[in-house]
């Protein structure tokens, strides 16, 4: 499997989901026009070759076919916004473009405190 790769509503619970089970997966809900999410875009994909394969990085356009529905469903507000998934479940989100160094804090600290049982969602 790919490390970078785009999802859509349909595919969403094997992709994510499911495959948040094995290991971390970062959701960007993105969209064309918006500066940020252009911004941010590079600095998602150099941390996730950092992880080589250990975080996955999942891409979904917001305004392609049904993918606000998934927008709405996770009560997106802005874009982007990055909600990480892990063993199933939302660990925590961030909106905005953000640092490398805050992506991978961000990443880091939320698997390490559900893992040591520290973290309830």
């Amino acid at each position: 499997m790919q490390s970078i790769f785009n999802v859509n509503f349909g595919d969403f619970e094997a992709q994510v989901l499911q495959a948040s089970m094995q290991r971390a997966v970062l959701v960007d809900f993105w969209a064309d026009w918006c500066s940020p999410c252009l911004v941010i875009a590079p600095v998602l994909e150099k941390v996730i070759a950092d992880y080589e394969g250990q975080v996955l990085l999942a891409k979904l356009e917001v305004d392609e076919g049904e993918n606000m529905k998934l927008a709405g469903h996770y009560r997106v507000r802005g874009f982007p916004t990055i909600i990480l998934f892990y063993k199933g479940k939302e660990l925590g989100r961030f909106s905005g473009a953000k640092n490398k160094n805050f992506i991978e804090n961000f990443i880091d600290e939320l698997v390490q405190n559900y893992d040591a049982g520290a973290l309830e969602v």
